[in-house]
């Protein structure tokens, strides 16, 4: 059963500038007992946005021109640390449809596939005029086109990057291997009859 094909991301943008941004940070280690990964996205760099008395800091998430945003813009490396896939959850739960960094952690964009989040990369050169495009028009919409693997933003064009396995499953609508098990079911069914030796359900 393929799920919806994701070949183009249209939204407004924030920019949060820094490399090595950690999943501790995307996401602080106390939200991690839930037992669902609902209201996370509440909880989005919760410790750099707020201070102890949940006033709000000087933050580009905190910034009303921002408000609504859904394409994020940020450094190299982005999402290294431990491999909670609670980052990625929270992303999407803030209503963010893609990331867009210079490189990314190996198993937060593994992560962010498998929910639907396409993380795109651009060049080193590129990164200040794409975030400086966002700065001066906070309000226009960029496109992220799978198809063409380029960035539309402000009248710029930018290259994109991004493996092409996760880019194939996004635009066949086969990004979340849980689903691919379930299409199989009568495959592994079969599978586990001809071997004899599993208990039948």
């Amino acid at each position: 059963m393929a799920l919806q094909r994701i070949g183009e991301v249209r939204g407004r943008a924030v920019y949060l500038p820094g490399d090595d941004i950690d999943t501790d940070r995307i996401i602080p280690a106390r939200y991690l007992k839930v037992v669902t990964f609902e209201g996370l996205g509440e909880a989005l760099f919760h410790d750099v946005r707020f201070d102890e008395t949940g006033g709000a800091k000087d933050h580009p998430l905190n910034d009303p021109r921002f408000e609504g945003a859904s394409i994020l813009i940020s450094g190299s490396n982005f999402g290294c640390g431990s491999s909670r896939e609670h980052a990625p959850q929270a992303i999407y739960r803030a209503g963010f449809q893609a990331v867009v960094a210079t490189s990314f952690a190996e198993i937060f964009f593994g992560n962010s596939t498998t929910l639907g989040i396409p993380c795109v990369t651009v060049q080193d050169d590129d990164l200040a005029p794409l975030a400086a495009s966002v700065e001066t028009d906070p309000g226009a919409e960029l496109r992220i086109d799978l198809e063409a693997m380029e960035l539309h933003a402000g009248g710029h064009r930018f290259a994109l990057d991004m493996p092409a396995t996760a880019r194939d499953g996004l635009l066949q609508g086969r990004w979340d291997p849980l689903s691919e098990l379930l299409e199989g079911s009568t495959a592994v069914a079969t599978t586990a009859t001809r071997l004899g030796y599993l208990p039948q359900v």
